[in-house]
Parts: C-alpha cells; structure tokens; sequence
C-alpha cells in the first residue's frame, strides 16, 4: 500500500505502463531552481534505469550551483531540441502551466504526456497530471511516488530529490515544511544523500557578483503599507554592472520577507524590452501571493509567487500596491471575524 502519496499512486504506475519503450523529455521552467533540477534529475534516472531513452530540456541553463546534480546527464535548450525535431512523450515537472518552460516548447510539446507538480495554481494541462498543492515540492513528490512503487533510488537520485526539497522548503523553514519532509529527507540520506554536500554547494559557493548585487538589493528596500510590505528593486542593467545573472537573484527576496513586522517581501526586477520579473514572499498563506501574481499573468504558491510582464514600471508598483493593500485588508477582516 502507497505511504506517501497514495492518491498518486495508482497514477503513477498508470503512466509508467503507457510510457513503456517511449523516449522521454523531461520539460523545466524557465530560471530553474533546484526543485526544478533535481526533478528532472530524479525522474531522469530513474527512468533511464528502467530503460528509456530520456533527455532534458529547459529554457535557461542549469544555474552553475546546481550543476553538481547533472553529472551522466544530458541538457538541452530550447533551440537544440527544436533542431533535433525529435518526437518523445513530454513530462513537465515543476511547471504551473504549460507555458512555464517557454511558448516554444509549450508549441513543440502540445500535448504533454504527464506534469509532476506541487503548485497552488496549476490547473492540470497534460494528458495526465500528478498534482499535489499540499507537497513543499515537486521533489518531495517524486520521491514518495518512486518510494511507494519500490523504485531503486540510488545515492545521486537521492541527492538530487534532497536538493529539491531543501531548496523549496527554505531549508526546512517555510510553512509548506511537513513532517512528510523531514520522513522523505531521512529517507534519502539513508540512500545516499548528503546534507552537506547539498549545503556546500548550494549555499558556500557566492560569487563576489552576488554580494555585490545582494547589496545593492538591501539598500533599494522599502517598507509600504504602513510597515507590512517591503520591496526592494534591481534596476535594468544591474547584471552587467556586477557580473552576474537572474539566476543570482535566488533567495534574494527572503531579505525583504525577513524583517520583523514585514508580511510579505517584494523582489522587483527591470529586464530589456520594458519586461517587469517579480518575486513575492509572504510569511502567511492567508495572504495568497499566488493570486496576486496570477492578476499579472504569473503564478506560483500561497506564500510563494511570481511572475514576469511586459508592463511600465511604476505602473506595475502602484498596481501591485494596490493589489496588496486589498489583499492585507482582507486578511484582516477575516481575522477580526474569527
């Protein structure tokens, strides 16, 4: 009988049988994290052990901190995949929507064979969709799925599903954190995971680029709504001037989040071409950052969201502001009324 995701369970075996023989890509967001590559990673391996044909593919390449995960693998980009014009059975993992990894691959890759994910707000846009918006990540799902089959983990799986969870449970603060984590994570260290491996590379390898972007970042925070919201800004061009990239923003937005008083912290980034990515944090689901970012074409969790929008600057401020105010007032009449 399936422990750790018994509702998944029968699906899972479903998808296994129709994908016998198949070859395999398996899809990632754009910018990915690590729940993003240690997913592909995982479900990779253990697919390829099983004898499929199997590649990667995103958008964006693997951040240099997660590269450590990929060794024996192969990644593709967008284009390379494209010019292959190869013809496999699609699986999406840790994407919200099917547009997630690019508009280009959500072409090339139409109808998804399955979608393996934890967010709030993906509505299911494959054939088959093994959802959970109660998991912390898509890791955290991949691993239990492949615990409950009885699937062979070996000691790189496991690193990478331990990767994903740490990554997105905030290393095991977030609300989302559960004691379903902590059994899964124990589990993955008796096969092979290591926790300081994982915090040595993820967490001990800053460039001097990304304290000087996190500085800059620090000192554009501002505190709005009467102390509740703070958000901080990286201005256009800011990635050249340090030398770094959007993959350096990682974690950045906690900053703003961890201020005693704060609720929710706001990471505002101004790309070329008029493009606005943001990132939101709160510290509590009543305040629905995945709602806020959906009113701007985004998505993501309750206490964890983001989006990217070709919109003005300081009309995406005001707009956001706005936005949350309302949001902040709600969660305050309905706390009243309780």
């Amino acid at each position: 009988m399936a422990k750790y995701f018994p509702v998944l369970a029968e699906a899972f075996g479903r998808l296994r049988t129709e994908l016998a023989g198949r070859p395999i890509a398996i899809i990632g967001h754009a910018r990915p994290d690590g729940d993003c590559i240690g997913s592909q990673v995982a479900l990779a391996r253990v697919l390829a052990a099983a004898g499929h044909d199997v590649i990667c593919v995103n958008a964006d390449p693997v951040p240099r901190r997660l590269t450590f995960l990929t060794q024996g693998l192969t990644f593709y980009r967008t284009d390379d995949v494209l010019a292959r014009d190869e013809r496999r059975a699609a699986i999406y993992v840790d994407c919200a929507d099917h547009a997630r990894a690019g508009e280009r691959l959500k072409a090339h890759y139409a109808v998804p064979a399955a979608c393996v994910d934890h967010h709030l707000s993906n509505g299911g846009f494959a054939t088959l969709n093994l959802i959970d918006a109660g998991a912390a990540a898509t890791c955290e799902i991949l691993a239990g799925m492949f615990l409950d089959a009885g699937l062979p983990i070996d000691a790189l799986t496991a690193q990478a599903l331990y990767t994903g969870i740490v990554t997105d449970t905030g290393q095991f603060r977030f609300p989302a954190t559960s004691h379903r984590c902590f059994l899964l994570a124990g589990e993955l260290v008796e096969r092979g995971a290591s926790p300081a491996v994982v915090g040595y590379e993820l967490y001990e390898r800053e460039t001097a680029g990304k304290l000087q972007l996190l500085q800059l970042f620090l000192a554009s925070l501002r505190v709005e709504c009467e102390g509740r919201v703070c958000i901080g800004r990286l201005p256009a061009g800011i990635f050249a001037e340090t030398g770094t990239s959007g993959e350096d923003t990682e974690g950045m937005v906690d900053y703003a989040r961890s201020i005693e008083g704060v609720d929710i912290g706001v990471l505002i980034e101004e790309r070329p071409e008029g493009v606005v990515k943001a990132s939101l944090r709160a510290k509590d689901a009543a305040y629905r950052m995945d709602r806020i970012a959906a009113a701007f074409q985004g998505g993501g969790h309750a206490c964890a969201a983001g989006l990217s929008i070709k919109m003005d600057t300081k009309e995406f401020h005001t707009r956001l502001l706005d936005l949350l105010r309302e949001q902040i007032r709600v969660v305050a009449t309905a706390t009243k009324e309780t």
